[in-house]
């Protein structure tokens, strides 16, 4: 059973890069001020970074306060560490140093080859860059952009649903080897994660849409189709192009939500957070490996940067778990085989979070942009608008409403 697990994760891997590149690309070429795009991006990384290092604290507040790992008692010499490396790729120990240096890869060629995330990212923040500054000369290449960007999200819809298949292999394979006995703790760890997420998004990201001046509620209603979507493929890369319609039909003014969805699907990841922390400690709990303050904290620091390279693709936050891990030796990473089967039903709560995180920043930061028209983003969160106005442009009037709804700023 568990090749079909480990054939779903590769086909999902071998996308990731191309993913991460025309949707970072797309969303800083399509920006006409280069002012903009370096005031818009400077903002919105330094959101990301914030919200999304709130949600790493709170996982290992929560993983310490409830030890969803205490009483596993799992042997780690009996555990199938080959599993965890045919699953995720075998992570080597390195510093932080070595891992930042690592992001600069030797050549664009060589980023796309060896599928590292972060160096893709570099990569795509630099030519994004550069096709801004083309303007019109560069208006062919960003369509071929576009038209790739699409061309891969069928793609991967294609791919996802094997998703089913690729889950059934991956759990039949952990209760065949660890027996049903072993599903109860690892029931607690899923439960324990669903509970934090939503305390995170009602509570956190509830406070910041109230400071924005919108309800956290409505806009997940709005959002409604999208998120099962997330639900039904465990991906948030399927939802994102009916997303960012959304997002500009409420009244966010285009080249901010095709600047911070894109980019947020790789720097903003707050399910991913979560779930680094919150593993991290179950895995040591299982095992029974006791944490020092400075390891816990090791463990953290490192997963400020490995979590911003995870996408909301199945099983990234997986793999950048295993990255984080081995800088704590102490740590089997052979213990990573216990959440390998559940991992699929974590990463469906992972990338909802993370989907909804970057909505609620795309909301934001158009406020912040004064790039938001509040009239629009009321009557689309109050499900008002009308059918009509899915065939208008945002910054268009629907018949029969005032002028002032349709066109971005605060004068509206």
């Amino acid at each position: 059973m568990k090749p079909l697990g480990d054939a779903f994760i590769k086909l999902i891997k071998m996308a990731i890069g191309l993913v991460i590149f025309f949707t970072v690309v797309s969303g800083i070429g399509g920006m006409q001020s280069l002012k903009k795009v370096g005031r818009v991006g400077g903002k919105a990384l330094i959101y990301f970074e914030v919200v999304s290092t709130l949600a790493l604290v709170i996982g290992m507040l929560v993983g310490n306060w409830l030890a969803p790992g205490a009483g596993f008692n799992a042997d780690p010499t009996k555990l199938d560490a080959k599993a965890v490396g045919q699953y995720a790729g075998k992570a080597h120990e390195q510093s932080v140093i070595d891992f930042l240096l690592n992001i600069i890869p030797n050549s664009i060629v060589d980023a796309f080859a060896k599928g590292d995330i972060l160096p893709i990212v570099l990569i795509s923040i630099v030519i994004g860059y550069a096709l801004a500054r083309l303007g019109e000369k560069g208006r062919p290449i960003q369509e071929v952009i576009d038209a790739g960007s699409k061309l891969l999200f069928a793609a991967i819809n294609v791919l996802m649903r094997l998703a089913p298949i690729g889950a059934f292999g991956a759990m039949a394979f952990t209760v065949g080897r660890y027996g049903i006995s072993a599903l109860g703790p690892l029931v607690t760890l899923v439960g324990v994660f669903y509970l934090t997420s939503a305390i995170f998004v009602l509570g956190v990201l509830g406070m910041i849409g109230a400071m924005a001046g919108f309800n956290i509620l409505k806009l997940l209603f709005y959002i409604k189709d999208e998120i099962l979507i997330v639900l039904g493929t465990s991906s948030s890369d399927p939802a994102l192009p009916s997303l960012m319609e959304k997002l500009e039909l409420a009244g966010c003014s285009k080249p901010v939500v095709g600047l911070v969805v894109p980019t947020g699907y790789v720097f903003n990841t707050d399910g991913t957070s979560i779930y680094m922390t919150l593993a991290a400690l179950f895995v040591a709990q299982a095992t029974n490996t006791d944490l020092t303050l400075h390891q816990q904290l090791a463990i953290f620091f490192v997963a400020i940067l490995t979590s911003k390279g995870a996408s909301g693709v199945t099983g990234a936050g997986f793999i950048a778990l295993v990255a984080t891990l081995s800088v704590v030796p102490t740590i089997p990473l052979a213990g990573m085989a216990l959440i390998l089967g559940i991992d699929r039903f974590m990463s469906e709560a992972r990338a909802l979070v993370n989907m909804i995180g970057n909505t609620v920043a795309t909301v934001v930061m158009a406020a912040w942009e004064d790039e938001l028209d509040r009239d629009r983003l009321r009557l689309a969160l109050d499900g008002q608008l009308p059918p009509a106005e899915h065939q208008l442009p945002p910054g268009v009037a629907p018949p029969g409403f005032p002028e002032t709804v349709g066109a971005h700023g605060s004068q509206g």
